[in-house]
């Protein structure tokens, strides 16, 4: 169990590293790029999450609900149509990067995602 909390640990950390660049940022147009790395990073480690959590050895409650978390994000919030209309038409509206900037915000609280993380990664 100490191996996969560590595994946990440095996933949650890198998940909330690259949430707060994204709430961090300025909405300029060079901004569309990080925007783009930093949310690929954090659905490729949800995914990486669910896969890891799917099999049935890991039933502790921290751990069913990072797998119920990671596979609700990944199945229900995919931007990727959004931001490359934005990079291809929009790159210079800064009203138009900070409204996806704040719809990704939103979607990584929804169901308390970032919350639920913080706490599960101060647990463990």
């Amino acid at each position: 169990m100490v191996a996969i909390d560590e595994y946990l640990k440095g996933i949650l950390g890198q998940i909330l590293a690259s949430y707060k660049i994204l709430t961090d940022l300025n909405d300029k147009p060079k901004d569309l790029m990080t925007i783009k790395k930093e949310l690929s990073k954090i659905r490729g480690l949800l995914l990486v999450l669910s896969n890891k959590l799917d099999d049935k050895k890991h039933q502790s409650d921290h751990l069913v609900s990072l797998y119920k978390l990671s596979t609700y994000y990944t199945s229900t919030y995919d931007f990727t149509w959004e931001i490359e209309k934005l990079s291809q038409i929009y790159y210079n509206d800064s009203d138009r990067l900070k409204n996806l900037r704040f719809l990704i915000i939103k979607s990584l609280n929804d169901k308390k995602l970032i919350e639920k993380l913080e706490t599960i990664l101060n647990k463990l």
